[in-house]
């Protein structure tokens, strides 16, 4: 049984014979909420493809502190994976499923060939470098040219759209490790955004009313 089969949906654009190769040299694999997928430090030696779920990127200090950097949906691919070689480099993020995921893992050495092979893969990986790069562009921004309070409500819409729900059952202190901020200074804004309307603060969590 070819194990794309289900997912063939996802990739539309990707020829069939290639579809046939990632089923024969990849693997499929399960991951529950909260699995730790790639770790910061550890040799990347597969490329990961997201069939179902949701999996979060995330930089990682020395201290432990985490800053969040964006999701990978069914369909997508982890850029970074994508730009290692034979060496199986260091991963510089940590990588988390969201909710039961399951990923496709492909040898690393398999995308080398299949850049000179198949011109859907070389476009696939392309667009996969593109998508990634926006998205940190947009981070970078929030970041560099907003208030917390910009960079606060950015976040909680970010991720209102990634899992698709307007309650998220987040708590001040992991937004402000996602935010590399303090738990008050994210209860101070979260206060505000109540007041204003644009948020319902629940006992275990946010409700998005209007941001």
């Amino acid at each position: 049984m070819n194990i794309m089969d289900p997912y063939n949906h996802l990739f539309p654009d990707i020829e069939a014979d290639l579809r046939r190769e990632w089923s024969e040299k990849g693997r499929l694999v399960a991951a529950q909420d909260g699995d730790i997928l790639l770790q910061t430090g550890q040799n990347i030696r597969s490329n990961m493809i997201v069939l179902e779920g949701l999996v979060k990127l995330y930089r990682e200090d020395d201290e432990g502190n985490e800053f969040f950097m964006y999701h990978l949906h069914p369909g997508d691919a982890c850029a970074l994976s994508m730009i290692c070689d034979r060496n199986y480099r260091a991963s510089a993020v940590t990588a988390k499923a969201v909710g039961a995921t399951k990923l496709l893992a492909i040898p690393i050495e398999q995308s080398e060939n299949w850049m000179r092979e198949y011109r859907t893969w070389y476009h696939f990986v392309v667009g996969t470098y593109r998508r990634r790069y926006e998205e940190l562009l947009e981070t970078i921004d929030h970041i560099a040219f907003r208030n917390m309070d910009e960079r606060l409500e950015f976040y909680l819409r970010r991720h209102s759209d990634s899992l698709k729900t307007k309650v998220l059952n987040f708590t001040n202190t992991e937004i402000a490790q996602d935010l590399n901020s303090s738990r008050e200074v994210i209860s101070r804004l979260m206060k505000k955004l109540s007041e204003a309307g644009k948020v319902r603060l629940l006992k275990n969590g946010i409700e998005i009313i209007k941001l």
